[in-house]
């Protein structure tokens, strides 16, 4: 049995309308924002804006906020202390909230085709990263939308 693929995406280098464009060219139909806060400076990213858009083009908007990474997790990427970012971040994803967040992005991409959706376009300087690496140990394959 082939295994379910899910997506991984950041916005940090494309508009809303380039972020669905890529979304749909992929064949997605749910995405899950990972951020904590789903508010954004940029045009077209905080939430209700991001799920009326999608909702348009046909792909479900999943709010999954106890995946994302707390403030002083955010604070400490911001300043490049990335030693710092992990730790926190790691003691957050293993709370039980936040495992039971990634039970129900489990379940959400192997219904469908599903993208992880945070600001960071190098998936390797976000948490988006190790959600995706827990996703792969439980048997779904990943694949990353790269956008410039």
């Amino acid at each position: 049995m082939p295994r379910k693929t899910f997506f991984s995406v950041g916005y940090e280098f494309v508009t809303q309308a380039g972020l669905t464009a890529a979304l749909q060219d992929h064949g997605v139909k749910r995405l899950i924002d990972t951020r904590d806060v789903a508010n954004s400076r940029r045009a077209g990213f905080s939430k209700k804006l991001l799920s009326a858009s999608l909702d348009e083009a046909g792909i479900t908007y999943i709010h999954l906020r106890r995946l994302g990474t707390p403030k002083a997790g955010r604070e400490a990427n911001r300043a490049g202390r990335m030693d710092e970012f992990w730790q926190i971040y790691e003691r957050a994803f293993q709370q039980p909230e936040a495992q039971l967040a990634l039970l129900e992005a489990e379940d959400l991409c192997r219904g469908a085709p599903t993208a992880l959706l945070c600001f960071c376009g190098d998936a390797s300087h976000c948490h988006r990263d190790r959600i995706a690496r827990a996703l792969e140990e439980k048997g779904l394959k990943r694949w990353d939308i790269v956008l410039r």
